[in-house]
C-alpha cells in the first residue's frame, strides 16, 4: 500500500514546526518555517506528487520500530534486517538563541549499529503544496534546490546524483559504528549558484552539538512536571505532543499539526487544522498547569493581549480560530491537483470555520483566564477591562444559535454545550471580578447566568430520553454535555447527570453513543451535519466519558472501576508511540489529522483525576 497507516507516523518539531516521520523511515509532512506554511514534504497527501526525504535500507524482510530518546522529541527509527540493524535519528534543532539558523534545520543522522549495511536516501521536495517548480543543483557538500526566489539545502558527505523529478539520491555502505549525517535547511532568499552559496560541510561535531543541545532542552523543559500518578509515562509523552504544537514566539498553540488527513477515508471530511483554535488553545493551558506547565499558560495569555487583541473590538464577535500571528485565517481553498491521503478529497488549506460564530469559546477562554489568575499570575487592571467588555458582550447575544462546538456548515442551533460555556464565561467572570475586587456589571452578569441556566435545565433537558440533548429539541445525544460536571455546571451525582452518562453509554443502535468504551461525539446515523460517510469515534469525548465516571464514581465504586477501564482500553488505541490522532475508526484505526491537541489534554486530565479518584479510595 503507497500510504501508511496514520498511526505509523512519530513528530518531531521545534516549536515553530513539525515534521511526521514514518515507520519507513520518510518524512512525509513538512512545512517550513511554520505550522502553516507551504508544505516541502507533502507526501500523505499525494504518494505520488506531494514530496518526501527517505532514509532506508536496501534490503527485503526488514523489520521496523520507533521509538522516543528518553524525554525527548527525537524520534529513533530502527531498521532490523538479516545483516544487521541501522538507526535514523531525526529531530529538529532547538534550545539556542531564537535567531539562530538551526529553526530552520532537519536534521537526520543514520548509524549502523550492527553491519554492515547498505543504506539509501531520496530527497524530493515538492514546493508550495506541489504547485511550484524548482532547481537542483549538486555541491560539494551536498545539493541546493532553489524556488521562487528561495533556497534549500541539503548538506552531508554523501556523494548525491540529481534525478529526474526534481530530487537527489544516494546509496552507501555503512559500516559497524559509522554513521552520516543529512542536514535540510531552509536559507531564506536564494544566491546565484557559486561555490560560496554551496551547503556548508557536515561537521559531525556541529551534528553532535545540536544534537546534545536538543536533549538538554527537551530533558530540562519536561522535568517541570509535577504529575507522579499511575500513567506518568503517558502524560508526560502527551506533554511533550502538546509542547510541540506550541509556536513559541508568540505562544500560540496549533490544533494539530497536519491538514487534510480524513475523518471518513474518501470522504470529504478534510479540514486543516495548523492554526490556533481559541478553544483547544484554552483546554491546553488547562491541561499544562495541571501538571506544572505554568509559562505555557503565561505565553497563551501574551498571544491572546499581544495579537488577538488586536482585532476585534470587546463589542464585535470573536472568531473561533487565528494564525500562529493572531491573524484573520486565509480563505479556504481546496489543492485539486492533490488526490488526498489514500483518495480522500478534497484537500483543503485554511479554514471557512473562521467565519462561524461559535459561542462556546467565550466559556472556554474565561475558564482558562481565571485559571490563570489562580495558578500563574494576577490578571492586570487593562486586560480585565478588555474581559469586562467580553462579558457585556456575552450578556447580550447569549440568546443567538451558532454553529457549535463541532463547527456545522449546514445549520445554527441553540447547542445545549455553546449555552452551557456562556454560563461558564459569565460564572467565571463574576469569580473573578469577586476574587480581584474588578469593577463591573456584576448584577447584570449573574441575572444572564442564571437565567442561562434555568433555560438549559428546561430546554437543554429532553423528558422523553432523560437526558441533556445536543440543542434545543433535539433528541440526539451529544458527547459534549459529558463537560457538565467537568466545568462545575452540575453536581457529577446528579440524578440528570448520572441519566446522561447512563444515555451516553448505550450502544448506538440503541440511541447511544459508546461503542466498546470508544465514543462518537454525536450519532454517527442520521448525519446531522449533511455530510456523507460515517466518522470514528471522537478520542477526545473518550476520555471526557473518562472523566464524567471518575467524578460520578465518588459516590458509585462501580462507575470509578469502570472509568479506570475505559482508560486503560484507550491508551490501547494510541499509536506505537503514545500518539493520537482525532478519531479512531469502526476497525480501530486512527483517522483525521495528527497528532492531535484536543486529544492529548483530554487524556491529561482524565489521568490526573483519574489517579487522584484512585488515590483517595
Amino acid at each position: 500500500m503507497p500510504y501508511q497507516p496514520i498511526s505509523d507516523y512519530g513528530v518531531i518539531g521545534n516549536l515553530r514546526t513539525t515534521a511526521l516521520v514514518g515507520m519507513n523511515g520518510s518524512i512525509d509532512w513538512y512545512c517550513s518555517p511554520n505550522f502553516d506554511s507551504p508544505s516541502i514534504f507533502g507526501a500523505i497527501l499525494d504518494d505520488t506528487k506531494g514530496g518526501r526525504f527517505q532514509i532506508y535500507p536496501i534490503a527485503d524482510q526488514v523489520r521496523h520500530k520507533q521509538f522516543y530518546w528518553p524525554s525527548t522529541n527525537i524520534l529513533i527509527t530502527r531498521f532490523s534486517l538479516e545483516g544487521g540493524i541501522a538507526e535514523v535519528e531525526d529531530f529538529m534543532p532547538i534550545g539556542t538563541s531564537p535567531d539562530s539558523p538551526v529553526f530552520h534545520q532537519l536534521h537526520r543522522r543514520v548509524r549502523c549499529v550492527r553491519g554492515p549495511i547498505r543504506m539509501a536516501a531520496l530527497c524530493r521536495p515538492a514546493f508550495n503544496y506541489g504547485r511550484q517548480d524548482h532547481e537542483v543543483r549538486i555541491a560539494k557538500n551536498g545539493a541546493e534546490f532553489t524556488t521562487d526566489g528561495l533556497r534549500f539545502t541539503l548538506t552531508t558527505d554523501v556523494p548525491l546524483r540529481a534525478d529526474e523529478k526534481g530530487g537527489v539520491g544516494a546509496e552507501f555502505t555503512l559500516n559497524e559504528g559509522e554513521s552520516h549525517s543529512f542536514i535540510f535547511s531552509n536559507e531564506g532568499k536564494s544566491e546565484a549558484a557559486s561555490p560560496e552559496s554551496a551547503p556548508p560541510p557536515s561537521g559531525a561535531s556541529e551534528a553532535d552539538e545540536a544534537f546534545d543541545q536538543t536533549v538538554k532542552f527537551w530533558q530540562s523543559w519536561l522535568s517541570a512536571c509535577t504529575y507522579r500518578g499511575r500513567w506518568r509515562d503517558r502524560v508526560e509523552r502527551s506533554a511533550l505532543a502538546l509542547k510541540l504544537l506550541t509556536y513559541e514566539p508568540t505562544g500560540a498553540i496549533v490544533a494539530a499539526a497536519t491538514t487534510s488527513l480524513p475523518e471518513t477515508i474518501g470522504g470529504p471530511r478534510n479540514w486543516d487544522y495548523r492554526y490556533a483554535w481559541l478553544r483547544d488553545a484554552a483546554f491546553t493551558i488547562y491541561a499544562f498547569v495541571r501538571i506544572g506547565f505554568t509559562s505555557e499558560a503565561s505565553g497563551f495569555v501574551n498571544w491572546l493581549q499581544q495579537h488577538v487583541a488586536k482585532h476585534p473590538r470587546g463589542d464585535e464577535q470573536l472568531p473561533p480560530v487565528f494564525t500562529i500571528f493572531g491573524d484573520s485565517l486565509p480563505p479556504e481553498q481546496t489543492l485539486n491537483h492533490w488526490e488526498g491521503y489514500r483518495g480522500s478529497q478534497p484537500v483543503r488549506i485554511g479554514n471557512a470555520a473562521a467565519g462561524q460564530y461559535q459561542a462556546d469559546v467565550y466559556g472556554e477562554l474565561m475558564d482558562s483566564f481565571y485559571l490563570y489568575n489562580k495558578y500563574v499570575a494576577p490578571v492586570s487592571y487593562e486586560f480585565w477591562v478588555r474581559i469586562r467588555r467580553r462579558l457585556d458582550w456575552i450578556y447580550d447575544n447569549w440568546q443567538k444559535p451558532d454553529e457549535g462546538i463541532w463547527e456545522m456548515r449546514n445549520r445554527k442551533e441553540h447547542f445545549v454545550y455553546s449555552k452551557l460555556m456562556n454560563w461558564v464565561a459569565l460564572d467565571r467572570g463574576i469569580r473573578l471580578a469577586d476574587k480581584r475586587s474588578f469593577p463591573g456589571a456584576h448584577a447584570r452578569w449573574v441575572e444572564a447566568r442564571d437565567r442561562i441556566y434555568e433555560e438549559v435545565m428546561t430546554k437543554g433537558w429532553n423528558e422523553k430520553r432523560q437526558a441533556f440533548t445536543q440543542f434545543y429539541g433535539s433528541d440526539d445525544l451529544d458527547a459534549s454535555v459529558l463537560m457538565m460536571p467537568l466545568v462545575f455546571f452540575m453536581a457529577p451525582t446528579d440524578p440528570r447527570m448520572i441519566s446522561t452518562i447512563k444515555a451516553v453509554l448505550a450502544s448506538p443502535r440503541d440511541g447511544g453513543l459508546v461503542s466498546d468504551g470508544l465514543v462518537y461525539r454525536y450519532p454517527p446515523t442520521p448525519r446531522i451535519d449533511g455530510l456523507p460517510g460515517e466518522e470514528g469515534t471522537f478520542n477526545m469525548c473518550s476520555f471526557w466519558l473518562v472523566e464524567a465516571l471518575t467524578r460520578a464514581g465518588h459516590a458509585n465504586r462501580e462507575w470509578l472501576d469502570e472509568a479506570r477501564l475505559l482508560f486503560e482500553r484507550m491508551l490501547g488505541y494510541a499509536n506505537h508511540l503514545g500518539l493520537y490522532a482525532e478519531q479512531t475508526s469502526f476497525q480501530g484505526e486512527a483517522l483525521g489529522n495528527f497528532p492531535q491537541a484536543f486529544t492529548h489534554l483530554a487524556l491529561i486530565s482524565a489521568a490526573f483525576n483519574l489517579d487522584r479518584a484512585l488515590g483517595d479510595k
